[in-house]
């Protein structure tokens, strides 16, 4: 919302400097975006949120300033002259569609001049974004910047039989809206009509065929409340966004069209002359009924942690629009006002009190505490995880659940259905994302499009599938790096996060939860490099996946160099649980090192060959390391050769050459059976 500072100072007395009113306004709650220098003086551009459809127009903020500093609000009522014939002569109004409009005021001026606006009007307009048309379009832009509620001017010749009638569109209906665009309108659509066609996008935009000109003599002025949901549901549909549809999205005043129409008029008869037909043509079918709010001391203390001065709770809430009055010592009943809709609740009325008596003047305390701290669930195995990938140079990215449907489809697994939304607020985040994956991508392709070509990344977080038409939410974890691990340095040459890199994370992070026999197995996820891909599995449940990207999804995502990524479920992890630290002394004897070369087949792994030896139970085992790994040669075709390293070490004595002998046997003996491998001589 933009504002000029001189215009503001029209309707309250603002003695501070504009740098601490901006300073004081943002406390409370109407955030300064930005300023600037225009002809017309200082211009603030206001932050205002959804629920304060009040605060867009200048009146609106002079109110809250009003309230902010004890200073008085200069009252705007608009009384214009009126001739002795009534408008109900001139004009018809009817509502067919009173669930979609539940006021509608219309006016009639005679006999007035089109021209162009004087300097003032047309500088204040320029100033705040809004071009010059003409004296009569010029008023009602006018009145919606400063009283903030919109309304619209009709050539009331051109109007079949003088009625407007608001009702829903038709089936087949088009309309060509003053942009000059012939829109398809939809029965949901709601339109003014005259007694043939439709004349305007209710809330939105007027048609072409009614719009003022300079041929125009007569007005006849409309002034409404119209329903938000549908006036934001067509604007949407038709991609038609105006001044007007972003007020009546957000619900407007429904006791402000006719003021608003009268101080149109009155401006009317001041810059284009003519006469005000007697009495408005007020249909008001759905009459608004003020919010009845009961206010108390001690919830002001509950929550605030202290009491205010009975005085300036009367004054802060009087300034604002309430009408209030004593309910015992330390209570009040409010009525609030029609413009602030939004206030429905004691706690609505507590923030208004806070936010003008000021933050800075509650002093910081901690509330009573009814039960005991307790942890969220998984607390310490989260932590667990997050203090393994950190101390790995990870970073914890915080993404939306909300994913465009073309990414999320690319992630899917068979048998799954992607989780919709029925009221998305856009068709590229109309989907609950079916993995992390997507959104870690888009993170590591935002990096490395911005120079930042280095990143690891990780998060916590869920993901949404419908399978068998039964919606799940699960909660995984979600990692991947691109570009180097370890950058060249004087004593150290490059390093590049790759596959096995990321294995390596995943790895120290599975070390700390009470997992049997974890396996790296083949994988078909399309979504990564066939070449490098692999699932993660304990016993027959299959728990995770990590590979490399593919290269056309990394096209797809404009990720210009190799990314290497895995997905685990952390409902898993949380099942299996954390493993408890133990601790034993160092042994005091010499550990003793055995290279077995071996010639296995090419579908045998080295974690096969681990499991082997480690299920072997043999108590002075202490590691199994693959050194060397060959391919070729004398080797046959269909096998490779291995080279595993077995360090064995005893707490208790210094391994003998009979008892390393023995061991080794089993080893080899074992192998042999379990898997066919032979010693290469």
């Amino acid at each position: 919302m933009k504002i000029l500072l001189e215009w503001l100072k029209e309707y309250v007395s603002v003695a501070v400097a504009p740098a601490k009113l901006a300073q004081d306004l943002t406390l409370a709650g109407l955030g300064i975006e930005g300023t600037s220098e225009t002809p017309g003086g200082p211009l603030w551009e206001l932050e205002i949120t959804t629920n304060r459809p009040d605060l867009l127009s200048h009146y609106g903020v002079a109110r809250d300033v009003s309230a902010l500093y004890a200073q008085p609000l200069k009252p705007v009522t608009p009384k214009p002259a009126e001739a002795a014939e009534p408008a109900s002569r001139a004009a018809r109004v009817e509502i067919a569609d009173p669930d979609l409009c539940h006021r509608y005021v219309a006016l009639v001026v005679r006999n007035l001049r089109v021209q162009p606006s004087p300097d003032w009007l047309r500088k204040r307009l320029e100033a705040c974004g809004i071009a010059s048309i003409n004296n009569i379009v010029d008023v009602t832009n006018y009145v919606l910047l400063e009283l903030g509620h919109p309304t619209h001017a009709f050539d009331l010749d051109t109007l079949t039989d003088k009625a407007l009638i608001v009702r829903r569109a038709k089936a087949g209906e088009k309309l060509t809206t003053l942009d000059g665009v012939a829109r398809e309108l939809k029965p949901h659509h709601l339109v003014i009509a005259d007694a043939r066609r439709p004349v305007a996008l209710a809330g939105i935009m007027g048609g072409a065929d009614t719009e003022i000109s300079l041929r125009t003599k007569n007005v006849l002025l409309e002034s409404a409340w119209f329903d938000p949901i549908a006036t934001r549901r067509a604007a949407k549909e038709l991609g038609l966004r105006t001044e007007a549809s972003y007020r009546f999205e957000r619900g407007m005043d429904p006791e402000a069209p006719l003021r608003a129409a009268q101080r149109c008029a009155e401006l009317f008869l001041e810059l284009a002359g003519g006469e005000l037909l007697a009495g408005a043509l007020d249909v008001y079918p759905r009459p608004w009924k003020a919010a009845e709010i009961h206010l108390r001391q001690s919830e002001i203390v509950r929550v605030l942690g202290e009491a205010l001065p009975a005085p300036e709770i009367e004054r802060i809430l009087t300034a604002l629009g309430f009408a209030i009055t004593r309910a015992g010592k330390d209570a009040w009943q409010a009525r609030a006002p029609s413009w602030r809709r939004d206030v429905s609740r004691e706690i609505d009325l507590i923030e208004e009190l806070a936010r003008l008596y000021g933050y800075d003047k509650f002093p910081s305390r901690l509330p009573a505490a009814r039960r005991p701290v307790e942890s969220l669930p998984h607390a310490r195995a989260e932590a667990a995880v997050r203090e393994r990938l950190e101390a790995q140079g990870f970073d914890e990215a915080v993404s939306f659940s909300l994913v465009d449907p073309v990414d999320a489809q690319k992630f899917l697994a068979p048998g799954e259905e992607l989780a919709r939304l029925r009221n998305p607020l856009s068709e590229e985040l109309s989907i609950l994302r079916p993995s992390g994956l997507p959104s870690l991508v888009e993170a590591l392709a935002w990096n490395v499009n911005r120079g930042q070509r280095h990143v690891r990344l990780y998060e916590i977080g869920k993901a949404y599938t419908v399978p068998s038409g039964q919606f799940r939410e699960r909660r995984v974890l979600t990692l991947g790096g691109t570009g180097l691990l370890r950058e060249k340095g004087v004593h150290a040459a490059e390093q590049p996060f790759d596959f096995f890199a990321l294995k390596g994370a995943l790895e120290a992070v599975l070390e700390a939860f009470r997992l049997d026999r974890v396996e790296f197995r083949p994988c078909d996820a399309a979504y990564f490099h066939p070449g490098q891909r692999a699932a993660l599995q304990a016993g027959a449940k299959q728990f995770g996946l990590l590979g490399q990207l593919s290269p056309g999804l990394a096209a797809h995502f404009k990720l210009r160099q190799e990314a290497f990524l895995a997905e685990l479920d952390l409902e898993a992890l949380y099942a299996a649980g954390l493993r408890a630290r133990r601790y034993q002394a160092i042994s005091r004897y010499p550990a003793v090192g055995r290279d077995f070369s071996l010639l296995l087949d090419e579908r045998t792994s080295f974690a096969a060959v681990r499991g082997v030896i480690e299920k072997l139970k043999i108590p002075e085992l202490v590691a199994v390391e693959a050194v060397d790994r060959f391919r070729g040669g004398s080797i046959p075709t269909g096998r490779y050769s291995l080279l595993v390293r077995v360090t064995l070490q005893s707490p208790e004595q210094t391994l003998t050459d009979e008892q390393i002998r023995s061991l080794s046997e089993r080893i080899v003996r074992a192998l042999e059976k379990e898997l066919g491998a032979t010693l290469r001589a």
